[in-house]
C-alpha cells in the first residue's frame, strides 16, 4: 500500500506509483478510456452537427416561402415541410444503403465495419464500385451506433438535395407527383452519385486506379449535395414550364416578386448558421482541430458572396437588391462547401466573392436567354455554384490537409500548388454529375408526367395552391380583405 505523510507522497512512493501505472493493465485501460473518450466525443459532435443541419431545412421553408407569392405559402411551405419526413423514408428504404453500404468501417465513429458491400464492375483492369449492398432499412448488422450515428448525418444532407428542387419548381408543382419525387431522389439518384463520391465509388477511386490527385474530392457537398439538387431542379424546371404570366407575348420575363422578403432573409440566416454544421461536422470528428478553418472559411466565403452579389448588382442597375444579395450569400456558402478544409482563408473570400457575382449573372442568363422559371433561383445558387466550388478545389487546394485523402498518400494540392491531376479529376466529377442527375431526372419527370401529371390546373395555378393542394390559407384574413377590393 502506499502511504501519504502530511507533506505529500515521498520519492519512494512516487516510485511506486509510477511501477503501478507502467503496468500493462493499467496501460490498456487508460488507452481504451482514451479511445472510447475520443469516439464518443466524435459521435456526439457528429450528432449535432447532424442536428444544426436538419434545421436547415427550416431555412430553406422560409426562404423559398418568402420568395414566392402569398396565394401560394402554404403549398410551398408544404412541400418543404413533407420533403423531410418523405426524404428520411426513402433514404432509409434504400438510399443509405446504396450510398454507405460499402463505405465501411467508419474509423472516427468506431464501428461500421459490416457496411462492407460495394458492387463494382471492372474496366480497364481497374475496380469501378457503383452502389452499397449493405444496411438497407438499417436492419440486420446495420444495427450499430456508429452506423445509425452516419445514417442521421448523410440524411440530413441528402435532404438539402431533396429540397431544392421544390424552389425551381414552386407555385406550379402538384403535390401528388411531388411525393413520388421526394421518394426517387432520396431513395437512388442522390444515393447513387454520392456513393460515387463519398461511399468509396468509382469518382473516389480516381486518384488510386489512374492517378488523378486524390480522385474527386468533395469535403461536404458542393457537388454531391448541391449541384446534384441543382441539376434536378434545372431538369424539373424545364419539363414543367414556367409559371402564367412569367413570360411576355414577346418572351421577355416579368417580374413576380416575392411576398415576404423578409421572411426570405431570415431563411437564409438559418440556412448560414446550419452551414457551420454541414461543413464542419463533415470532419465527423470533434478531435480534429481542423474544425476551426472549416468554419472560418465557410463564414469568409458566405460574408464575402453576399457583398460582391450587393455591390453587381448596385453597379449594374443602380440599386442595391437584398433578395440578390441573400442568394448571393447561400451562393458562398454553396461554392465553400467542398474546398472548405483544403483552401485558405484568402481562397476562401475569392471563391465566395466569385460566388457572389456568378449567382447574379446566372440568375439573369437563365431568365433572359435560356426562359427558364426558376422562382428562387435555385438553379443558379445550388447548380452553377455547386460546380463552382467543387472545381475550385482542383484550383486552390493549399496541400496541408487531406493527407490519405480517398486513400491516395500525401495532402490535396490543386492546380495552383502544383497538382493539375487534381483538376481533372474534379472536373471528371463535376461532369459526371451534371450528365447523370440532369439525364435520369429529365427523364424521370417526363415519363412522371404521363403517369401523374406535374403541373396543376391552369384555374388552380392563377387562384393560388394552398386550399386545392393543401387544404390551408396561409394567409386567410389578407387574402379576405384582397379579394374584396
Amino acid at each position: 500500500m502506499v502511504g501519504y505523510s502530511s507533506s505529500g507522497p515521498t520519492a519512494d512512493d512516487m516510485k511506486t506509483i509510477d511501477d503501478i501505472k507502467n503496468t500493462e493493465p493499467f496501460a490498456v485501460k487508460v488507452a481504451d478510456s482514451v479511445g472510447k473518450n475520443r469516439i464518443a466525443i466524435n459521435i456526439v459532435w457528429t450528432l449535432i452537427c447532424g442536428f444544426l443541419v436538419m434545421f436547415m431545412q427550416a431555412g430553406f421553408a422560409m426562404a423559398e416561402t418568402g420568395f414566392t407569392q402569398a396565394k401560394n405559402a402554404g403549398h410551398t411551405m408544404a412541400m418543404n415541410f413533407m420533403v423531410y419526413g418523405l426524404g428520411l423514408l426513402g433514404f432509409w428504404l434504400t438510399g443509405f444503403a446504396l450510398q454507405m453500404g460499402g463505405a465501411g468501417p467508419f474509423a472516427t465513429l468506431g464501428g461500421g465495419a459490416t457496411m462492407n458491400g460495394e458492387f463494382t464492375i471492372s474496366l480497364f483492369g481497374k475496380e469501378f464500385g457503383l452502389f452499397g449492398t449493405k444496411g438497407f432499412m438499417l436492419g440486420g448488422d446495420a444495427y450499430d451506433a456508429a452506423i445509425y450515428t452516419m445514417f442521421l448525418f448523410q440524411m440530413v444532407f441528402m435532404d438539402t438535395t431533396a429540397t431544392i428542387p421544390t424552389g425551381s419548381m414552386a407555385e406550379r408543382w402538384t403535390m401528388k407527383s411531388f411525393i413520388v419525387y421526394a421518394l426517387f431522389i432520396s431513395g437512388i439518384v442522390y444515393p447513387l452519385y454520392a456513393n460515387w463520391v463519398w461511399g468509396g465509388g468509382w469518382l473516389a477511386k480516381l486518384g488510386t486506379n489512374f492517378g488523378l490527385g486524390h480522385g474527386h474530392v468533395d469535403f461536404a457537398g458542393s457537388s454531391v449535395v448541391h449541384l446534384t439538387g441543382g441539376m434536378a431542379a434545372l431538369a424539373g424546371a424545364i419539363v414543367l414550364g414556367p409559371r402564367i404570366g412569367k413570360f411576355g407575348p414577346d418572351g421577355k420575363p416579368r417580374a413576380i416578386p416575392g411576398h415576404h422578403i423578409p421572411m426570405a432573409v431570415v431563411g437564409c440566416f438559418i440556412l448560414a448558421f446550419g452551414w457551420f454544421g454541414f461543413n464542419a461536422g463533415s470532419t465527423l470528428a470533434g478531435s480534429d482541430f481542423r474544425i476551426g478553418v472549416v468554419a472560418v472559411n465557410t463564414m469568409l466565403a458566405g460574408g464575402a458572396a453576399a457583398f460582391t452579389s450587393w455591390v453587381y448588382m448596385w453597379i449594374r442597375y443602380g440599386k442595391p437588391d437584398i433578395s440578390m444579395s441573400a442568394n448571393g450569400m447561400l451562393a458562398g456558402l454553396v461554392a465553400i462547401t467542398a474546398p472548405c478544409a483544403f483552401v485558405t482563408s484568402l481562397s476562401a473570400v475569392i471563391i465566395g466573392s466569385i460566388a457572389g457575382v456568378l449567382v447574379c449573372v446566372s440568375v439573369f442568363f437563365i431568365e433572359r436567354v435560356l426562359k427558364i422559371d426558376d422562382p428562387v433561383g435555385a438553379i443558379s445558387v445550388h447548380g452553377v455554384n455547386g460546380a463552382w466550388g467543387v472545381i475550385s478545389v482542383g484550383l486552390f487546394a493549399d496541400g496541408v490537409y487531406g493527407d490519405a485523402f480517398n486513400g491516395v498518400p500525401g495532402t490535396v494540392k490543386g492546380l495552383f500548388y502544383g497538382d493539375s491531376s487534381q483538376f481533372v479529376a474534379q472536373l471528371v466529377g463535376t461532369v459526371t454529375n451534371m450528365i447523370f442527375v440532369f439525364v435520369v431526372m429529365y427523364v424521370f419527370f417526363k415519363v412522371l408526367n404521363l403517369i401523374v401529371p406535374l403541373r396543376v390546373d391552369p384555374e388552380l395555378e392563377v387562384e393560388g395552391l394552398d386550399q386545392a393542394e393543401v387544404a390551408v390559407t396561409a394567409y386567410p384574413d389578407f387574402q379576405t380583405r384582397h379579394s374584396h377590393r
